[in-house]
């Protein structure tokens, strides 16, 4: 039986297993993602990047890392350079700006590098394989988020494109009420086939913190049309209560495509954010190559922000990418292009790279979002460097 048949007999048996023999959306996709077996993330983690589903900016080079560090020097250095400083990458794909961040910095700040503790959780074991090959040069730490002790760390906790790929509840209006989306098997369906094996049906929620989110965002959905639709990311809120309970002294800083609520759950985006990644082609189908693809929803940043301010982490600040890479130093390197002393083929590849970098239809146009806890009145008034206007 290959992955994707037997992906979806564990789903069908989780259905059959289940009240009411329906399991709801965020349960369905947090098995076709992270089943440790037959999970996207277990069974194709070897093809992200420009030969796999999706690419990200880790993908384009060392840049990103490299200006990523710049920002955690200075961190390191409001913080009054505490040792060890703790930087700890939730979801750290294949390895690669792990290891940008560290070589970098391991060159270019030496003091800080002896002062590094780099930690990674990861939920993946393909991933943590891959990463611990990759990084075997440097020391680094793996763990669960759930096993970090309370207000334990002092550094910085980020998150490059992790939010997005954690489980989405779904939903729908019907007639001025929210009924979530449930995933059951139809009753003729075909034990052998991976193909609409899976329906749809709604229902009271399953909780009701469903019905709270909106109360969180501050947005009335009451008079939103009849079957609009879109998701809430409850695991989000989760996770950041986890991040905001052990964090006692440093920063949070989350990267991800995403809007505040206002634009997320504007009345027009009646179909929400959900999205399917296949061979670098996108469509919005999750029931389909179940195991096979990636399945994200878009970030609402202002839930973070709430939801933060209620775990005791101040917004320090909101930004788009490009600004924040360009605050850093993106636009030096793009200048200093013109004196590199390569061939107009190479010139023009990395050109291209880090021009990527700053579109605003694509990776620029992510949001920054950076958190704090436990900082002095005189270490929050120091701004941060991404979060300045570039000169």
């Amino acid at each position: 039986m290959d992955s994707n048949l037997a992906l979806c007999k564990v789903i069908s048996d989780r259905i059959l297993n289940s009240p009411q023999n329906r399991i709801n959306f965020a349960e369905y996709m947090d098995l076709a993602l992270y089943h440790p077996e037959y999970g996207y993330y277990a069974t194709a983690a070897i093809n992200l990047g420009k030969q796999g589903d999706f690419f990200t900016s880790v993908h384009l080079g060392s840049d990103f890392g490299e200006l990523l560090a710049e920002q955690f020097v200075q961190m390191w250095q409001i913080l009054g350079k505490p040792q060890p400083f703790q930087l700890i990458e939730m979801g750290a794909g294949q390895g690669y700006l792990a290891f940008d961040i560290l070589k970098y910095i391991q060159q270019q700040y030496p003091d800080f590098f002896v002062a590094l503790e780099y930690v990674i959780v990861e939920k993946s074991p393909v991933l943590k394989n891959l990463q611990q090959q990759r990084l075997q040069e440097f020391t680094v730490t793996w763990c669960n988020l759930e096993t970090i002790p309370t207000n334990s760390v002092v550094g910085c906790f980020f998150a490059n494109e992790l939010v997005d790929a954690l489980p989405v509840h779904q939903f729908q209006l019907e007639a001025g009420k929210l009924q979530e989306i449930y995933v059951t098997t139809p009753p003729n369906a075909s034990k052998n086939s991976p193909h609409r094996q899976f329906v749809e049906i709604t229902a009271e929620p399953s909780t009701p913190e469903l019905v709270k989110y909106f109360d969180l965002v501050e947005i009335d959905i009451s008079n939103y049309p009849d079957k609009y639709r879109s998701e809430i990311n409850l695991a989000a809120l989760d996770w950041l209560s986890i991040v905001g309970d052990c964090l006692q002294r440093g920063y949070v800083l989350t990267i991800d495509y995403g809007y505040p609520a206002s634009r997320y759950y504007n009345p027009r985006r009646s179909q929400g954010t959900l999205q399917c990644y296949w061979q670098h082609q996108r469509h919005n189908d999750p029931y389909i190559n179940i195991g096979q693809q990636d399945i994200t929803a878009h970030v609402d940043f202002t839930a973070l922000e709430k939801w933060g301010d209620r775990w005791g982490l101040t917004k320090v600040g909101f930004t788009q990418q490009a600004l924040f890479l360009m605050a850093l130093g993106l636009g030096d390197r793009i200048a200093a292009l013109s004196h590199t002393q390569t061939s107009v083929s190479q010139l023009l590849h990395r050109r291209d790279r880090l021009h990527q970098l700053l579109d605003p239809l694509g990776l620029g146009g992510f949001g920054v979002l950076v958190q704090s806890q436990g900082l002095t009145k005189a270490e929050f008034s120091q701004p941060l460097k991404g979060l300045m206007e570039p000169a």
